[in-house]
């Protein structure tokens, strides 16, 4: 992929959760696929938090929610570790992990939307929780040091990079040794046909840029990655497809049969080697 495609991938993903969160500010909700038509009955985004963990948050995290699973419910998060969520949107995970790891530990939001995080530190600021700090930058390039976390989350963000390899060599590079790499996100299963999967770019951001579920374990696998796992929870029917696509201007009876059973929301899991070194050779690459 070329420079000028990166850059503009970058722009239309800032774009959109730009304006996701000021429909949240100004009163409303955001949807992952669904168009305004379909009045957020989004099946990647409806019902992934109980009722517990709703009333942990603040209700604009909730409606700022983009995400396609919940990391901190599958996760396994422990009292005294510091975390990090790649894209972190209104916050909402940060702030369910920030309680489960308690005052002795952390949990760092990485969003490079402004509106987002502006978002996020309002509900960090209505939460009262004081182990959370929201950090602007690009998962490509995270702004914390080498070997700082205990555990890595996401949801339904890293699919939106350009340059996911880089994206899973940053993540192994700030987790420590033994760390633990545990992300919800978008999948594909078996061949798409390319008119197909141009359609779905039009009708879901969410996986614009999925990957084969075999190629995500393969890459993180080079990233240098043990322990790989890729656990689907959701698996949309061509129904799923239907709400999707409702009022996107495409043929919902020709596309969603095409793609029943081959797109998954699913948790994806790796655990970075105990004595792993982080892929330095010396001063002239490390800063």
């Amino acid at each position: 992929m070329s420079t000028t495609e990166t850059v503009a991938i970058k722009e239309i993903v800032k774009q959109k959760y730009g304006e996701a969160a000021l429909r949240v500010t100004s009163g409303g909700s955001s949807c992952c696929g669904a168009s305004p038509a379909s009045n957020c009955g989004d099946p990647l985004t409806a019902d992934l938090y109980d009722a517990s963990q709703i009333g942990q948050i603040p209700h604009e995290a909730l409606l700022a929610s983009l995400g396609c699973g919940n990391p901190t419910a599958l996760a396994e998060l422990k009292p005294g570790e510091v975390v990090l969520d790649l894209g972190s949107g209104g916050g909402i995970d940060v702030l369910l992990s920030a309680r489960r790891v308690g005052p002795s530990g952390k949990a760092y939001g990485l969003d490079m939307t402004d509106e987002m995080l502006a978002l996020a530190n309002e509900n960090k600021r209505k939460s009262g929780i004081g182990n959370v700090e929201f950090l602007k930058g690009e998962i490509e390039n995270i702004p914390l040091p080498d070997n700082s976390v205990d555990v890595i989350i996401s949801n339904c963000v890293i699919n939106l990079s350009a340059d996911k390899d880089q994206v899973l060599r940053e993540a192994f590079r700030v987790l420590k040794p033994g760390g633990r790499f545990a992300v919800s996100d978008v999948v594909t299963r078996g061949e798409i046909l390319p008119e197909v999967r141009k359609n779905v770019l039009a009708w879901v951001g969410c996986i614009a840029g999925a990957l084969d579920e075999n190629d995500y374990r393969a890459k993180l696998a080079a990233a240098g990655f043990e322990r790989v796992e890729v656990e689907p929870t959701r698996i949309h029917r061509a129904e799923d497809a239907r709400v999707f696509l409702a009022g996107q201007g495409i043929d919902v009876d020709k596309i969603a049969p095409q793609v029943d059973g081959k797109v998954l929301s699913a948790f994806i899991r790796g655990v970075k080697p105990a004595h792993a070194q982080n892929p330095c050779c010396g001063p002239a690459c490390c800063n």
